[in-house]
This record gives structure tokens, C-alpha cells and sequence, in this order.
């Protein structure tokens, strides 16, 4: 897992889902019973106080992007939360931004205060269209990220954000990355999904893709197992005529 991360379903909809899905794998106590939102996009307040070339990445101003670019502004400078202005232009979907700024010579791989890249960024927005654009600049889809030392793909296996998934595999993103509570990202998509059509997607496109469907969990526990346990019978269809 790579945080808890916010998507359409809003914050308090995915936190009960998670704990949820943390509950019924016995992991809610391991990292508190109330985790925190990890990924921090800017805030209205924070966005409305940016200036120079923060404020030009968030608005998608090119003009005053190159302008404070003139006039020696760090591309890669950082805000209070560590992020750059590649980073806010990535949660601002800011495209023409993000394009001036890797011209300019803007880290592609650089890390926020949570641990994040611009790929992440965009995966866990299901924002496609600027995950393609990074990709295609030359981000990288195998960085690991995030206090739980996992990855872009298993961050959106874990939202089932199919079609960012099925991006993200194109990309060479590694398939059977364990991270740090020791789930991949099929088990994400099992342990921290909700069985529903996204999910199966998700599930589907890393079994097309290869992933090792016998690594598993810190108690043995397979994605297939936890298909069966947690009742997802789509899933478990899938997982049962996956090649062996």
C-alpha cells in the first residue's frame, strides 16, 4: 500500500472502505485505527497564497511560468509540504505547466514530504491524460513511493483505477512489488477494493500483465484467498483461471 490516498469517493467514504478492508485482514492497529491521509494535494487556502512560480504551475499560467523561470526562480523549489512546482501543476492537471517545467529542467523523479512523485500524483487522481503526459516526458513508473514503500501501480491496483493501471503496466511499472506491509499490488486490489467492476479490471489487467499471483501476505494469505474470504466471486473466478 502507498498511503491512504483520496479519490472520487471522497475522504470519509475511501477512510471506511480502507479500515474496512484493513479490518478484515487484521491490519487496523498496525499504523493506527484512524490513518491519515497521506497524499496532500494543496489546499484552497495554500493555493490561493502561492506567488511566482508556485502560483504560475497552479493556475497554469505560462506566461508568468517562464517569466519567473526569467528571473532565476528554483524550477524545483519547494513549498511547506516539500512539494515542487511540478507537483502542484500535477494536482492542478496543469499539462502545458508540466511541459514548460520538465523543459526547463524540473526532477521528474523528485519526492513531496510524503513521499510522492508527480506519477503518483496523477495515478492516485485517476487522472489519466496527465499520467500519459509524464510518462511520455520520461517519468518513471518503477520509483518507490510513500511511507509504505510502494508504488505508483499499487496505489491505483488499490483504488482500482483500471485504466491508470493498465497505463502504468505500458510503463514497465513492476508488477510484483512487495511493499512494506507486504502486500502486492493484486493483494491491494482484493484487500482494499470493493470487489466491484474497477476492481475486477484492475485485477484483470495484472493477471493479463503476468503478475506473481502466489506471493502473499505476512500470514500466507494469497490474493485468491482473500478473494474467497472477503466473498468477491468475480475475482475469484478470475484468479481460479489464471495461469498457474
Amino acid at each position: 500500500m502507498t498511503g491512504i490516498h483520496a479519490d472520487s469517493a471522497g475522504p470519509s467514504a475511501l477512510r471506511r472502505r480502507v479500515l474496512a478492508g484493513w479490518a478484515a485482514v487484521g491490519l487496523v492497529g498496525l499504523v493506527g485505527a484512524a490513518p491519515a491521509f497521506a497524499q496532500v494535494p494543496p489546499s484552497a487556502a495554500e493555493a490561493a497564497a502561492y506567488t511566482g512560480l508556485f502560483q504560475a504551475a497552479q493556475r497554469g499560467d505560462l506566461a508568468a511560468l517562464q517569466g519567473a523561470l526569467r528571473q532565476g526562480a528554483p524550477v524545483d523549489a519547494r513549498d511547506a509540504r516539500g512539494r515542487t512546482p511540478l507537483h502542484v501543476a500535477t494536482h492542478a492537471r496543469q499539462g502545458e505547466a508540466i511541459r514548460a517545467l520538465v523543459a526547463a529542467g524540473a526532477r521528474l523523479d523528485a519526492l513531496d514530504a510524503d513521499r510522492y512523485d508527480a506519477v503518483t500524483i496523477a495515478a492516485v487522481a485517476d487522472d489519466l491524460p496527465t499520467l500519459s503526459l509524464l510518462l511520455d516526458l520520461g517519468a518513471s513508473a518503477r520509483l518507490t513511493t510513500s511511507r509504505y514503500d510502494g508504488t505508483a501501480l499499487i496505489a491505483a491496483a488499490h483504488l482500482g483505477h483500471d485504466t491508470v493501471v493498465q497505463r502504468l503496466i505500458r510503463a514497465g511499472a513492476p508488477l510484483d512489488h512487495v511493499n512494506n506491509l507486504h502486500w502486492t499490488a493484486a493483494i491491494e486490489a482484493v484487500v482494499l477494493g470493493d470487489g466491484g467492476p474497477r476492481h475486477q479490471r484492475t485485477l484483470a489487467a495484472l493477471i493479463a500483465a503476468g503478475a506473481d499471483l502466489r506471493l502473499a501476505d505476512r500470514q500466507g494469505r494469497t490474493p485468491l484467498d482473500l478473494a474467497r474470504a472477503r466473498g468477491y466471486r468475480e475475482m475469484v473466478r478470475l484468479l481460479e483461471a489464471a495461469p498457474r
